[in-house]
């Protein structure tokens, strides 16, 4: 039998099936004619009657029942195979690199992944922790992560998470010993823990906005980090004033360690946004990452 006919049994196996040749057409999606022309090639090329036939009812020969109990398994096991592998193929997998700082990531990325990662264990994330405005583009980056103001009119932004609002705090003990500051310029006379914004080297100024007014001021201070949890850390410590994301402050105000100030300067900001390139065509892993940390109020 020719290598190229093998696309021809399963029309036989059908029809041993079904003991009909009217049932297997229509199961097949092909006339009763052409079926029984097809079996009919078959059995011309092997030389042997495969089907006995009469005007009620259709069985196998003994060369056919052995050639149907013999061949019907393997194309059943071929079958499955090419099922997985196309499930394979299309199974989203490939590794994401996301570029973010690290209030980000606990507060955003870390919560969201936790719960995609363990359904796509073929997808991969690898999140580099950067305060600069990095060019994702000439980092190799897949995404990076900035709060809306920041993004590039040129990039594509998607809200990962709610509006968020800064606090200025220091310790009881720190203030038994300073004033308050009641407006912004008043923290020049303060000792400030400062966050060094690693792609340009410089230190971030405080951004404030009150009554459509707004204010950037540098501050001063006997220490800088390029971290914003060091910075908590070190206000904790009674070493200075910080300007941090509220939501890390909350705990430490909720308990008394820390006293907040200037909070009328204080007004929520665009969240979050995940950020990437255009692009004709993401990959599925991409595409499903992208959808699992869009924020949904």
């Amino acid at each position: 039998m020719a290598r190229g006919s093998f696309d021809d049994l399963p029309y036989l196996i059908a029809v041993a099936r079904d003991q009909s040749f009217t049932k297997a057409a229509g199961k097949l999606g092909v006339s009763q004619s052409a079926l029984s022309q097809t079996i009919r090639q078959i059995e011309e090329r092997l030389g042997v009657r495969l089907l006995a036939r009469t005007t009620r009812s259709v069985s196998l020969t003994e060369a056919g029942e052995r050639l149907v109990r013999t061949v019907a398994p393997r194309l059943e096991e071929i079958d499955a195979e090419l099922e997985a592998l196309s499930e394979l193929r299309e199974k989203p997998a490939g590794t994401v690199r996301i570029t973010a700082g690290d209030h980000a990531i606990k507060s955003v990325l870390w919560p969201k992944l936790q719960k995609f990662l363990p359904d796509y264990p073929d997808i991969k994330v690898e999140i580099v922790i950067d305060y600069g405005l990095t060019d994702i583009v000439a980092e190799r980056h897949d995404a990076g992560v900035r709060w809306g103001e920041q993004v590039a009119k040129d990039m594509i932004a998607v809200r990962i998470g709610p509006d968020i609002r800064f606090a200025v705090v220091g310790t009881k003990s720190y203030f038994a010993k300073r004033a308050a500051p009641r407006t912004p310029q008043d923290l020049i006379d303060h000792n400030c823990i400062n966050l060094r914004l690693p792609t340009y080297g410089g230190i971030y100024a405080w951004e404030f906005e009150k009554d459509g007014r707004e204010l950037k001021v540098r501050v001063e201070g006997q220490l800088v980090f390029n971290g914003i949890f060091q910075v908590l850390d070190a206000a904790a410590a009674g070493l200075g004033l910080a300007f941090v994301p509220e939501d890390i402050a909350q705990p430490y105000l909720a308990k008394g360690r820390l006293k907040r100030v200037l909070e009328e300067w204080c007004p929520p900001w665009s969240g979050y946004h995940l950020y990437y390139p255009h692009r004709r065509q993401s990959s599925p892993a991409f595409a499903l990452l992208v959808d699992a940390l869009r924020y949904r109020g």
